[in-house]
């Protein structure tokens, strides 16, 4: 068994030697100094979390050239592992399978074949003593056992399977990294050692969103071969800084040298700028005195961009360790001219708060494996937790290990998990289970993508030329250019299938979303105080509105948005936002939203026609009242209202208030309702417009009840007591042609009446004139309803007479009085 843990490792490659104060590197060539922020520094602990140290454990596989293995044993707590070998330029021709023991349960796994580790750095970095080939990485979670088969025609040689034990801590919350260099000024303070605290910012939810349908289709991903170009060195030189707060360039002379003029403040909107010399030197206990030395040519500061950076978790943030890797700065190219896509290949069933010790168990085994420090630049997780990789400063050109021959100008973004389909073009070696990328994931990968091509002017959606830089990559020729997608698979510059068919299917959205214009941009509602309402294919409002819009474009790639009103902009809110308030003035409009992409490009969304309505419903017909039929009681009187609510852009509510509270449909003209006897009583109404606007209209009336003792008689009629009668009286004939004849003033009349199954039925005159026979046979026994009943304009003096008919059979009727209505 052989054990690794964190310890110092001397720089490789060539660089200026120069013996500095930590803070201030003097550039070869040019007598400059030039100040370095120390916001990559993990020395003090106070100032963010803490270091996090991990191990790997190795264990040989022992057998014959074509069959080696490891036979079931207990291990040491590990979290990840991978098969490496001895000579990285040997591919692993044969299987390997793994089976891990669960510390938590006690049980075996099934059996688990790793693919091909396919991510390698350029042959500078590969051809180094000590560096080692590996197969893909499998998270296999909290483990105490390891069990490993590998075979094949020719095995590699000194395979051993890794366990990686990638300690506890590191922080999933993104935090953005000011450090940035800058040129010396007058008058400023001194640049100190100390490392400067990160800017926290918001981390991301937790929960990986479904990606959506894509709708723009993806560029043609081939390679093509264009004639070789020559792109000469960076004139060593400084360039002084684009941010806000950028000094002056320092004079090219000898006293520069010994100059204690500090430098300005980065700017904080620039995040991972070349880091400090105490930042790429850092104090290790185990570490001998090594020269701190600068790149060179010293990298040109990025230029300024549109596009912000995207919160990430920096290295301090997961824990790295910065004394196990290559001290020193790292390589850097000139700018980048493309993105590459990767995955890890490990399994997708990790939790997002493991994401951290992830990106440190795959940081351990790459130096495990000789690289100088983890080889992508940036590695996503499924919630879209983005997490800085190799040192150097998050914004500069890094070289990292990623695609082999066309690391230079180009960067290596990992997204954590396994993306196949296991179809056409992916491998079927490893068994790991590919998943779906989540829109978390995609949109990170695009803000990265967005930040690191709008610093070099080149677009998502175009095209860039890289030289391959490996004399043994296949189907590629070493020298040549070729021309790829600026947006590009690891698949297009290496033979490998990653990032697997499902995420490199994205790589279109990635494009899309990363270059803009902002796509899908619509107005989904105008919404008024009391919600949305169309009318027709617009929406009416009051003169305070709310506008609603959506995007198929992430808002996180959006700077803004503004809502245009008749052309004009009347309102403008951050990217974020999906709604605005606006205030249009009465009458008709347009109403549109413009959003603008991080990259500065717009679209605006078809317009909606918006009426701002500030005139009230009103009543063409007023309301009138009248007696109703139904049940007879003093205390409730049926009563119908009628009327007409009217608006020019339509109604969208009506209620009746008093003397009861009831909701209305838009369209109703009646109610039925009921009004105390001997009481004057108010029918209260309300209109209310798709605006919101409201108008109200009533009307008063009494409601009197008149009892059947008033009444002259003719006839014989019996007089009945009953509580079931109004006033516990009535009057009952079953002679033929018997009358009752009632005397009234009033605008309606109502007749009341007992029911039964052996009732009879009359005749009703109304100022001698007949009007109706009604028939009071019932199946079930009623008493005191209004039988009949009529309406005028207005009150007048009226007389209303009842003639028995006499019925054969059930000549009988009972009547109970009359209700008036003034």
């Amino acid at each position: 068994m052989r054990t690794e843990a964190g310890g110092a490792r001397a720089p490789r490659g060539r660089r200026a030697r120069i013996w500095l104060a930590a803070g201030t590197v003097l550039v070869a060539g040019t007598g400059a100094v030039v100040a370095l922020r120390a916001g990559s520094d993990t020395s003090t602990a106070a100032d963010g979390p803490h270091v996090v140290h991990t191990s790997v454990d190795s264990l040989d596989l022992t057998g014959s050239s074509g069959e080696r293995a490891l036979a079931a044993r207990s291990t040491k707590a590990f979290r990840m592992l991978a098969v490496s070998w001895q000579d990285p330029s040997v591919r692993l021709d044969g299987t390997v399978r793994v089976r891990t023991r669960s510390s938590a349960t006690g049980k075996w796994s099934g059996w688990q074949a790793l693919g091909a580790g396919d991510a390698q750095p350029d042959p500078a970095e590969r051809d180094r003593p000590g560096v080692r080939g590996g197969t893909a990485p499998l998270w296999a979670g909290p483990s105490d056992g390891v069990q490993v088969k590998a075979d094949g025609k020719a095995l590699p040689k000194g395979l051993t399977v890794d366990l990686v034990d990638p300690g506890k801590g590191g922080s999933a919350t993104p935090a953005m990294d000011p450090a940035a260099y800058a040129m010396p000024g007058d008058g400023e303070e001194t640049p100190t050692d100390q490392p400067t605290g990160p800017e926290t910012a918001s981390a991301p939810e937790q929960t990986p969103s479904d990606s959506p349908a894509e709708t723009t289709p993806a560029p043609t991903d081939s390679a093509t071969e264009t004639p070789a170009e020559s792109t000469p060195p960076p004139t060593p030189t400084v360039e002084p800084s684009q941010s806000t707060d950028a000094g002056t360039t320092a004079p090219a002379s000898p006293s520069a040298s010994t100059s204690t003029a500090p430098p300005t403040s980065a700017s904080p909107n620039a995040p991972g700028y070349l880091p400090s010399l105490s930042a790429a030197y850092p104090s290790c206990a185990s570490a001998s005195a090594v020269p701190q030395t600068v790149p060179s040519p010293l990298p040109a500061q990025p230029p300024a961009t549109k596009v912000p950076a995207p919160p990430f978790v920096t290295r301090a943030g997961w824990g790295a360790d910065e004394c196990a890797r290559d001290t020193g700065y790292p390589d850097y190219g000139h700018t980048v001219k493309a993105v590459f896509v990767h995955h890890t290949d490990t399994t997708n069933t990790y939790s997002c708060a493991d994401s951290p010790s992830i990106v440190r168990s795959l940081y351990a085994l790459h130096l495990h494996q000789g690289w100088r420090d983890l080889g992508y630049n940036f590695l996503v997780d499924k919630c879209g937790t983005i997490f800085e990789g190799r040192f150097g400063g998050a914004a500069m050109p890094v070289i990292g290990a990623q695609t082999y021959g066309f690391n230079t100008d180009s960067m290596g973004i990992a997204a954590i998990g396994t993306y196949t389909d296991l179809s056409g073009g992916d491998s079927t070696a490893s068994t790991i289970v590919g998943a779906t990328p989540s829109k978390a994931m995609v949109t990170a990968i695009s803000r990265i993508a967005a930040w690191k091509l709008g610093m070099s002017g080149v677009s998502p959606t175009g095209t860039s030329t890289l030289t391959e830089g490996a004399k043994d990559s296949s189907g590629f020729t070493f020298g040549k250019t070729y021309t790829m997608n600026a947006v590009s698979g690891h698949r297009n510059g290496f033979a490998t299938d990653c990032p697997g068919n499902q995420l490199y299917a994205k790589l279109g959205t990635v494009r899309s979303y990363a270059a803009g214009p902002p796509a899908g941009v619509g107005v989904t509602s105008v919404d008024s105080a009391t919600g949305a309402v169309r009318s027709g294919t617009g929406y009416v409002t009051g003169t305070r509105a709310t506008v609603r819009w959506s995007t198929s474009t992430p808002t996180s790639l959006l700077s803004g948005a503004e809502v245009l009103v008749d052309g004009t902009s009347v309102a403008k809110v951050a990217g974020t936002a999906t709604s605005a308030s606006i205030t249009p003035a009465s009458g008709r409009h347009t109403v549109q939203v413009r959003v603008t992409h991080v990259s500065g490009k717009t679209a605006t969304s078809a317009a909606v026609t918006v009426t701002a309505d500030t005139t009230r419903p009103t009543y063409p017909t007023a309301p009138s009242a009248q007696l109703g039929k139904g049940t007879v009681n003093t205390a409730a009187v049926p009563v119908t209202v009628t009327w007409k609510a009217a608006d020019d852009n339509g109604l969208r509510s009506q209620a009746a208030t008093s003397p009861t509270a009831k909701t209305l449909t838009a369209t109703s003209t009646s109610w039925s309702t009921t009004a105390k006897s001997a009481t004057a009583t108010k029918f209260g109404l309300t209109a209310t417009d798709l605006a919101g606007n409201t108008a109200t209209a009533s009307v008063t009336r009494t409601a009197t009840l008149i009892q059947e003792s008033s009444a002259k008689a003719t006839g014989t009629w019996t007089k009945r007591s009953s509580s079931s009668y109004l006033g516990g009286y009535s009057a009952s004939s079953g002679t033929t042609n018997a009358s009752l004849t009632w005397t009234f003033k009033g605008r309606s009349v109502a007749w009341i009446a007992s029911r039964a199954s052996t009732s009879g039925a009359v005749k009703i005159y109304v100022d001698g004139t007949y009007q109706a026979t009604v028939d009071l046979k019932s199946a079930t026994t009623a008493y005191r309803q209004a039988m009949w009943t009529k309406t005028w304009s207005s009150a007048a003096q009226h007389t209303l007479k009842i003639v028995v008919v006499g019925t054969s059979g059930r000549p009988t009727v009972t009547t109970d009085g009359i209700a008036v209505l003034n």
